[in-house]
């Protein structure tokens, strides 16, 4: 049979069963933040190397579709068009020959962002880096009269409206980052369109 318990036992019975309320300690609490310390302080350096890679590889990657959106309107509209870099600045940016359209609507500038610094190489592979203040020659080939730019005293890359790369145009587009790491914007081989590689040291 079945005895019954009265109120009592039941009560001595839940107050036996019952454990204390769990909790963490201030000691562990402090060691817990002090490893939590030494982690982050082991890890951040290499957090933002990484963070400033990505960004040297966005800026690279914003200038190489900017190339290809100069191309594709210089076959498109059948206008020169110019990727200016203004390395005083931080600036570049892609705009229509100003010797057929005034002012184009369609023209976009971009500020370079503040950890990446751009260079421009001249033609010839063994020619120093230049940024050079002095306007280029106008004259791209017998086929194509004379043209101006609003950016004519900045180094820029021409697109003509055969598709076509000025010779003029600079070789690369070198930009590095804060750690010293750099990448290029370099006309291809086959000198048709530009491509991202590592920079030579």
């Amino acid at each position: 049979m079945r005895e019954k318990m009265t109120k009592g036992d039941r009560k001595r019975t839940l107050d036996f069963g019952a454990s204390p309320k769990a909790g963490f300690t201030l000691i562990e609490l402090i060691l817990v933040m002090a490893i939590l310390t030494i982690a982050v302080s082991i890890t951040a350096p290499a957090l933002s190397n990484f963070f400033h890679g990505r960004t040297l590889d966005s800026e690279a990657r914003r200038v190489l579709a900017l190339t290809r959106q100069g191309q594709s309107r210089a076959i498109s509209e059948g206008l020169p068009m110019d990727l200016w870099v203004d390395t005083a600045q931080a600036q570049y940016g892609l705009e229509a020959d100003s010797s057929f359209e005034e002012t184009d609507p369609k023209s976009v500038s971009f500020d370079l962002d503040k950890d990446v610094q751009v260079q421009t190489v001249n033609v010839d592979p063994n020619a120093p880096l230049t940024t050079s203040t002095e306007p280029p020659a106008t004259v791209e080939s017998s086929s194509t009269a004379p043209t101006t730019s609003r950016h004519a005293s900045l180094p820029r890359i021409r697109f003509l409206p055969d598709g076509s790369i000025s010779e003029l145009s600079p070789q690369l587009l070198r930009l590095t980052g804060r750690d010293g790491t750099s990448l290029e914007v370099a006309l291809g081989r086959s000198r048709l369109n530009y491509e991202i590689r590592a920079a030579k040291n």
